[in-house]
């Protein structure tokens, strides 16, 4: 999910500072603006853009003719924010178009840009090497899309970005550890191809959400992640081929609502200290092969709201782990609980020694 903080404050600033309307709004006389070199510059850029389009069915860039650019369809503009008296473009929105095409090297040209939702099309290729020079970018959403290669690279040089947005695509191979240095306020890369093994240095990421869901990562639980106490709020790690048993120092995240990490590959028992998880609202650790006792501290964090333990080999809980708004604990080795796993199965487990030595 977004960051409803972050997806505020762009809408404010969109409300406050662009001064043109996108032309499929109700408007009798669109306003027009003299034609100045970063007005010249935008329109060489979204013509070549339109000329990339090879599909439009809906005829979203229909009116993207003639060099009046802050009238075409999706386009806003905006004072230049190094001289009120320039107008130029700062913002294009062509969610949901089901436009097909790529991305021209000629976008660099809109220097001033700063959000690009392109969400909810069939663009395709790679996100061009130009994007570097975007220096005012502050959103870049290009999910749901068909866009493939390595990550993006172009992106790790955008010093304004603070939402970034490339889920549902082909993009493949590693993450590069540069992406966790970048002063990000929500990331989202989940629903690619992602193949490596997560950076050391994730703790290093200043953002509230993280989702890195539906991608093929190698190795453990990243104990790093403990260092973004002071901001993360959400973690969504879910079938992600994460190994191994939860650090205990994840307990540190005091502020997250959110924890997501089920459908991996992780083992041994819950962590004593996620007890000081106190803001924790929503706990997912389903489909693992988890063990041991589920600790009362888990089950009495006063937000919690909903726990998914199903799954897994957990051989005891806390009653008031029953009594939470929503839980799920079905098919574990827990004696007195219906459709749990048969005696069998879970003296097999039991007796293969599945709980890990987790070093907590």
């Amino acid at each position: 999910m977004k960051s409803p903080n972050l997806t505020l404050s762009v809408l404010i600033i969109l409300s406050i500072t662009f001064i043109s309307k996108p032309s499929h709004q109700v408007s009798h006389s669109p306003q027009t603006f003299p034609v100045n070199a970063r007005l010249q510059k935008a329109y060489q850029a979204l013509q070549a853009w339109k000329r990339a389009i090879t599909s439009d069915p809906n005829n979203f860039t229909a009116n993207w003719c003639g060099p009046n650019v802050c009238s075409y369809t999706g386009v806003y503009c905006a004072q230049a924010l190094d001289d009120p008296h320039i107008t130029t473009v700062a913002g294009v929105d062509l969610n949901h178009a089901n436009i097909a095409g790529s991305l021209p090297e000629e976008l660099g040209l809109l220097v001033d840009i700063a959000v690009v939702h392109i969400n909810s099309n069939n663009f395709c290729g790679t996100i061009p090497s130009s994007f570097r020079g975007l220096y005012l970018l502050y959103e870049l959403d290009i999910s749901n899309n068909q866009f493939s290669g390595p990550f993006p690279s172009s992106v790790l040089c955008l010093p304004s970005l603070k939402y970034l947005d490339i889920r549902y695509n082909n993009f493949e191979g590693r993450i590069p550890p540069a992406l966790f240095d970048l002063k990000l306020d929500a990331l989202f890369l989940n629903n690619n191809k992602f193949q490596c093994s997560l950076p050391q240095n994730i703790g290093n990421s200043s953002v509230s959400v993280i989702v890195l869901a539906n991608n093929d990562f190698k190795g453990g639980f990243p104990s790093s992640l403990a260092k973004m106490k002071d901001t993360l709020n959400e973690v969504i790690l879910t079938n992600s081929g994460l190994e191994g048993c939860l650090p205990s120092n994840i307990g540190c995240l005091d502020k997250l609502t959110v924890f997501d990490v089920s459908n991996n590959k992780l083992d041994g028992s819950l962590p004593e200290s996620m007890g000081g998880m106190k803001s924790l609202e929503q706990l997912n650790v389903a489909n693992n092969g988890f063990s041991g006792q589920i600790p009362a501290s888990v089950c009495s964090l006063h937000k919690l709201e909903s726990f998914n333990s199903s799954n897994n080999y957990f051989c005891g809980q806390p009653e008031m782990c029953v009594r939470l708004r929503e839980t799920d604990d079905r098919k574990n080795c827990i004696p007195y609980r219906p459709f749990q796993r048969s005696a069998k199965e879970c003296a097999a487990f039991h007796s293969h020694n599945h709980l890990a030595n987790c070093g907590a």
